[in-house]
């Protein structure tokens, strides 16, 4: 939630540099939005109803901007807080590049986090805010202006394509930085029974932990749905190989009015679903896309972890000799095939993983594991799930991210929240409920993984101090 002091600071600023409109006015001491209207001005604020209060619940307001001929709308928003919800299907604000809700979507928003920059392609932009009966925020405020659409070819992006291969890329690639305040939509379609596979040869974006700034997102299908997600990724990390579930994807670049950065390249693919593709930007190994892949495609990759090897010591044949003398006949199951008849070692049998045979103890110091680590984070356990394998999937409500890399992090209700995988139950052990400072690698689906080596430590407010020394320095 934004301070109180910062709003009343913005709604001073407001009541300084607005003027009146047909849609909201003012009365002298702060502007007073209204639900929705028509605000045909050069540049301007909209926001919504009762800003800086909490909207009022169960409304629809519309707000149809006009700028000047010969211009395009760039929409920046400056306070952004709306009911979360990971869908957005209760309270939201929906932008159409242009006065009817029978155009082009440019986004679905809500939650706490600012949206990026938005820009249309004529001189007009809607806005429609909806809100259910139930949890308000205090809505949002957002600066708009006419701007000069590009004229340099190089500054051109976005569109639909059809070929069975082609390449994306920021505006003014490779010659200098991508302009702020650009959007760019690019819609891939290929043949019906092939899926797309984008792989970067280049990746320079603005960073920002949760990519709020400038960032490129790609969506199964041809909309903007946050259920269709497929990753979201800023930076100067190159995304892994992404690949889509069907035959249609849509990309979206957005840079916002201040950083900008050298962009990228990508190059897309066409490939027959269930076939062997190779993973570009990786040295070995082939990726397989199954016949009905996931959303998240990169999780096919997890078939070559080792468990045949493990699987071996149960065909049936061989507990039957053993079956009499344990008095157990039919009783035998597959958990007492796993006894360690087989290991003459005497130690306890780990079936699923060797890595879980290795001392429960961390590798290195906090420093040295903060620059090894691919993540680094504090947050609180809200969940621990037995997973497959003898692994275990852990929840975090998210703290405070000091290194992200490539690591999922989503929005749940009015916090942030990443996914971990465990290799081992016991190690590294983590408690429900506590409050934790984690260090780990990132697998091909953004998601972190621990191992027992992995350093972990009870976190208390203090420890932020010393992580950000650490962070501000040279690893």
């Amino acid at each position: 939630m934004v301070p109180v002091d910062c709003i009343w600071g913005l709604s001073l600023f407001l009541s300084l540099s607005l003027g009146w409109t047909k849609a909201q006015e003012t009365n002298y001491t702060r502007p007073v939005f209204h639900c929705g209207g028509d605000l045909v001005t050069d540049s301007g604020f909209v926001g919504s109803e009762g800003f800086p209060s909490f909207y009022k619940p169960n409304s629809k307001c519309t707000w149809r901007i006009t700028v000047p001929e010969g211009n395009v709308v760039m929409l920046s928003f400056r306070i952004f807080d709306l009911e979360a919800d990971s869908q957005c299907r209760y309270d939201y604000l929906d932008v159409y590049n242009g006065h009817s809700n029978l155009v082009q979507k440019l986004g679905r928003f809500c939650g706490t986090f600012r949206p990026g920059a938005l820009i249309s392609t004529t001189n007009t932009i809607m806005l429609e805010m909806v809100s259910d009966t139930e949890t308000q925020g205090r809505g949002f405020v957002a600066y708009f202006n006419g701007a000069k659409p590009y004229v340099d070819d190089h500054q051109f992006c976005g569109g639909k394509m059809t070929k069975a291969q082609g390449e994306i890329k920021t505006p003014n690639w490779p010659d200098k930085k991508y302009p702020a305040g650009t959007s760019c939509s690019w819609l891939i379609t290929v043949e019906p029974d092939m899926v797309i596979q984008v792989n970067f040869d280049k990746f320079v974006l603005e960073a920002d932990t949760y990519c709020r700034f400038d960032y490129v997102a790609f969506f199964n299908g041809g909309e903007k749905d946050d259920s269709r997600l497929i990753g979201r990724y800023c930076g100067d990390q190159a995304p892994q190989p992404i690949t889509t579930n069907g035959n249609v994807l849509l990309v979206q670049f957005v840079s916002d009015l201040s950083v900008t950065s050298d962009g990228f390249l990508a190059r897309y693919t066409s490939v027959q679903r269930g076939s062997q593709i190779p993973t570009m930007n990786s040295g070995a190994g082939t990726m397989s896309i199954p016949p009905i892949p996931a959303v998240k495609p990169a999780a096919t990759i997890k078939p070559p972890v080792p468990t045949a090897k493990y699987v071996r010591p149960e065909p049936t044949e061989r507990p039957r000799p053993v079956n009499p003398t344990r008095g157990r006949g039919q009783g035998a199951t597959g958990q007492d095939r796993r006894v360690p008849v087989t290991r003459p070692t005497g130690k306890r049998p780990v079936p699923q993983n060797p890595l879980c045979a290795k001392a429960c103890k961390r590798d290195g110091t906090i420093k040295t594991s903060f620059c090894t680590s691919e993540f680094v984070i504090t947050g609180k356990v809200t969940s621990l799930t037995p997973g497959p394998r003898g692994t275990v999937l852990i929840s975090i409500s998210l703290i405070k991210a000091y290194k992200a890399g490539r690591l999922t992090i989503t929005q749940v209700g009015k916090t942030m929240s990443v996914k971990l995988v465990s290799q081992c139950k016991k190690c590294p052990l983590l408690r429900r409920g506590a409050n934790y400072i984690i260090m780990g690698q990132v697998d091909e689906n953004g998601r972190g993984t621990l191992v027992p080596g992995a350093f972990t430590a009870p976190y208390k407010a203090p420890h932020d101090r010393l992580l950000m020394n650490i962070n501000n320095q040279p690893c």
